[in-house]
């Protein structure tokens, strides 16, 4: 059963309960000569959510002449921040931010953020969303945004590629068959996508580099098939480049011995 609305109500208790109304936790502000200088989402990279949960990391760098005292972050979707019904977050870490200097003036500070996937995500939750970002200095120096930066959510895809008859004789025809499927958050299994274009590419055996040989769609269930003709040794496999909320991937390559 989704718990989507629980967890709304939840997420909005949790704010306040912190010490932060829906409209004073996502104001933009600066108060005295702090700067933030650098937010980082997941290692930099997209978060790719399968049916299990996920946990990452977001960070802030700041400085400031008196040193860095704390900070926090959230991440979020929707379109206003200030309305505890128009943003929805993950868990977080309920500690405060934890905070290595580097310097003098300059700390970064870290929180963990959990994805649960099979409690709350919906198919609707993948793309875009934004991080708030809040700073505080040991002179009482301030900082706080609504957006610093944002972060692609995304379902996890995989890909198969199975390539018959194998062997096969050179100069007959070869048939490339796959399924292209990505985590479908609405019923927690792994589902065909629907329309998505697809390269059939090969590797010659005994070099490190895949050639794209056509491209094709996938089925109304995500499979993939088409014929090519066998004329040296080597691997077959599809490659996806990917969307804003379904990552890129690529089969593991079929060997194909070409007598």
């Amino acid at each position: 059963m989704r718990k989507r609305a629980i967890f709304a109500v939840l997420a909005a208790a949790t704010a306040v309960a912190g010490g932060f109304t829906a409209s004073s936790a996502y104001a933009d502000e600066t108060v005295g000569d702090i700067q933030i200088t650098n937010v980082a989402v997941n290692g930099g990279k997209d978060i790719a959510i399968g049916l299990a949960d996920k946990t990452i990391t977001v960070s802030v760098t700041a400085t400031d002449p008196s040193g860095i005292w704390d900070a926090d972050l959230h991440l979020w979707r929707g379109t206003d921040p200030d309305n505890p019904g128009g943003y929805i977050k993950p868990n977080e870490d309920t500690t405060p931010a934890d905070c290595v200097a580097s310097s003098a003036t300059t700390s970064t500070c870290s929180k963990t953020f959990t994805f649960e996937p099979d409690w709350w995500l919906t198919n609707a939750d993948a793309g875009t969303w934004k991080v708030g970002v809040q700073v505080w200095a040991n002179d009482d120096s301030r900082a706080q945004r609504d957006a610093y930066t944002t972060t692609r959510l995304q379902r996890f895809s995989k890909l198969t590629a199975n390539a018959a008859p194998e062997p096969v004789v050179k100069g007959k025809t070869l048939t490339v068959t796959g399924k292209l499927t990505r985590a479908n958050w609405d019923t927690d299994t792994y589902a065909g996508y629907t329309a998505q274009p697809v390269k059939l590419q090969f590797r010659k055996a005994g070099t490190s580099t895949y050639t794209t040989v056509k491209t094709v769609n996938t089925s109304s269930t995500g499979d993939l098939k088409t014929t090519t003709t066998a004329s040296v040794d080597g691997y077959w496999r599809w490659s996806f480049a990917g969307t804003s909320t379904t990552p890129a991937v690529s089969a593991t390559g079929d060997y194909v011995d070409v007598q």
